[in-house]
């Protein structure tokens, strides 16, 4: 494997995640700092392009198992992670199904959070 100008091995990607994003952060750096050639430039940002895929790549790979692993438990709800968005929360076993919204006319102890309003 050939080696960096600091000794490192040159496209070796790392399998941890927090391996990939602190490589991933030591890119930007380096690109930000403004010292490097155009040459290197192009490098390191090739090298960032390939820790982005292999981090989404660990992601997936994490995501699919959670999916795996509530399928197993006999939950087979799947919700798509949103970026600010709060997952719904999933019964437990110790948790009572909510009460029925029909017309009993039982009002909601607290309001919802300002958040969840649908526009």
């Amino acid at each position: 494997m050939a080696k960096d100008s600091k000794g490192k091995a040159a496209e070796e990607v790392p399998e941890q995640y927090g391996d990939v994003v602190q490589r991933l952060e030591d890119v930007v750096a380096r690109l930000e700092g403004g010292t490097l050639t155009l040459e290197d430039s192009l490098k390191s940002f090739e090298e960032g392009i390939k820790l982005v895929r292999r981090g989404e790549q660990l992601l997936n790979a994490a995501e699919k198992r959670i999916e795996e692993l509530l399928n197993e438990e006999g939950q087979d709800v799947v919700v798509p992670l949103q970026a600010g968005v709060k997952p719904p929360a999933l019964p437990s076993a110790s948790t009572p199904a909510p009460a029925s919204r029909g017309s009993s006319g039982a009002s909601r102890s607290t309001p919802p959070p300002e958040d969840d309003v649908p526009f």
